[in-house]
């Protein structure tokens, strides 16, 4: 995904220019956890142009704050804080709002999600319960009842030896998508594959948000469907799973969680895991978060569960996620104690493909500043795009600045580690392999040659809020920075 190019940077809006903004329109709003709340302005008739009052209007459409995207909870509406506007002007001059259609591409997805949907079975009506009972233990859920299974709408495709879940649309309860997940035995290890439609940038399903009511306070936001299923049979709590895990938490998504005054996130074992809570929890509003450390007697729900600990007790566990300016030792010991017990992963994620790496540097850790340097033509970009690749392929979402080549020519090298072979031998192939390659969470900035840095910055904020990326690669400072200011120290 290539971000917004430098001629026009993301239009930053700030949240009092909003809240200025709604006055001046006469748009009564509250304020939210992450998003501002106001009525909608396309759940009226075109009869009725004017805003509905206060006090009778659902405040169905949600403001993010730091961007100012909008979502209409109500009719699915979207867009920018431009459109918002635009659509404002619209109603004005007694113009209904536009309504968006489906690109033909998500279409065909829903149509494919609906046609292996239909063919899937639920687990409990397999043909014998042998039959059920071993594709139970396959996927490590010999302990979810059939009820629970049924409440979610767990179904399995048998000809992919896959679990469908399913993404209904929170309006109309129509199906939009789905996830597939099936088993890999990967050496002595099990691997969980998992496959959407639509494809990962557009699938945003909050899996089991139909089952939410309108009362529910409290979540608890995991970072796997089946721990999702786990820890409502085990605890009864309302429990949501992210659509990619820890990776990432669209902005997307929040207006959806802003109904719940405590959130706690139990994302799963290891440390990638706790950072993603934190990062999370930031967007979610810290005050109202509370994080399940990961840990031998905290592992994931699901494995909580088959382990026969109590999930009740784990919750009740769980660490504010606001921490006041001073701390004493006694409210870090348990964090140090995990950085004890946890040593390997403190060190950071390890590369795949570069163990000499690992030795100098441990691992890819949030926070670091590494400088490659090197002569012209000695292969500093070859090996960051492999060093970076390494990393995005294990899930660490990655930011690209390549102010000396461009992106096209950046992605065909990236493309051409990532399967490792000649393309342009074996044309046929390429679609296989772009598919696969789009899958990475892997985004790309526009800008080429000098720029002026507080845009740069902006952009790479940006970026952070709406794709949680903790991998940014700088190719190289010296273009970036421009030749002639080479004497100053920048």
């Amino acid at each position: 995904d290539v971000l917004p190019s430098p001629d026009g940077p993301v239009p930053s809006v700030s949240i009092t220019e909003i809240r200025q903004y709604l006055r001046a329109q006469g748009i009564p709003f509250h304020d939210g956890y992450s998003c501002l709340h106001t009525p909608s302005l396309f759940t009226n008739g075109p009869e009725n142009q004017s805003l509905p009052p206060v006090t009778s209007a659902p405040y169905t459409l949600f403001i993010d704050k730091m961007t100012g995207s909008f979502l209409c909870t109500a009719t699915l509406a979207e867009g920018t804080w431009q459109d918002f506007q635009a659509n404002v002007e619209l109603q004005h001059r007694g113009v209904p709002p536009a309504s968006s259609e489906p690109e033909e591409d998500t279409r065909q997805a829903r149509e494919d999600a609906r046609c292996i949907w239909d063919r899937a079975l639920p687990l409990w009506e397999l043909l014998d319960e042998d039959e059920t009972n071993k594709t139970k233990d396959m996927f490590g859920i010999s302990l979810v009842t059939d009820a629970t299974l049924k409440r979610f709408g767990v179904r399995y495709l048998r000809t992919a030896k896959s679990l469908v879940f399913p993404w209904f649309s929170p309006r109309d309860a129509t199906l939009k998508g789905l996830k597939l997940v099936r088993v890999e035995k990967k050496g002595d290890a099990m691997a969980y594959v998992e496959e959407t439609l639509p494809r990962f940038d557009s699938y945003r399903n909050l899996f089991g948000l139909p089952l939410i009511g309108r009362r529910d306070t409290e979540l608890v936001l995991t970072g796997w469907e089946l721990d999702a299923l786990a820890l409502h049979q085990a605890t009864g709590v309302a429990s949501l799973a992210l659509p990619r895990g820890a990776t990432c938490l669209p902005p997307a998504l929040l207006p959806y969680l802003e109904q719940f005054k405590r959130i706690t996130l139990w994302l799963g074992e290891d440390l990638r895991s706790w950072e993603a809570a934190k990062l999370f929890a930031r967007k979610l509003s810290l005050r109202r978060c509370s994080l399940v450390r990961p840990g031998d007697l905290q592992p994931r729900p699901l494995e909580a569960l088959n382990q026969g600990l109590n999930l009740t007790k784990i919750l009740r566990a769980a660490l504010p996620a606001s921490h006041k300016s001073i701390v004493s030792f006694r409210q870090l010991r348990e964090e140090v104690f995990g950085e004890l017990v946890n040593t390997e992963q403190v060190a950071g994620i390890k590369w795949a493909r570069f163990p000499e790496l690992n030795k100098l540097l441990k691992g890819h850790r949030r926070g670091e500043l590494t400088i490659f340097t090197g002569p012209t033509g000695s292969g500093k970009t070859t090996f960051i795009s492999e060093y970076a690749l390494d990393l995005c392929m294990q899930g660490v979402c990655t930011l690209w600045g390549s102010f000396e080549i461009n992106n096209v020519r950046l992605a065909k090298i990236m493309l051409t580690q990532f399967a490792t072979q000649r393309l342009e031998d074996q044309l046929e192939l390429y679609d296989e392999w772009a598919d696969r390659f789009e899958d990475l969470p892997l985004y790309f900035m526009t800008f080429h040659g000098q720029q002026n840095i507080k845009t740069v910055i902006d952009t790479m904020q940006h970026a952070v809020y709406m794709y949680d990326i903790t991998h940014v690669v700088v190719d190289n400072l010296q273009f970036m920075m421009g030749h002639e200011h080479l004497s100053v120290d920048r």
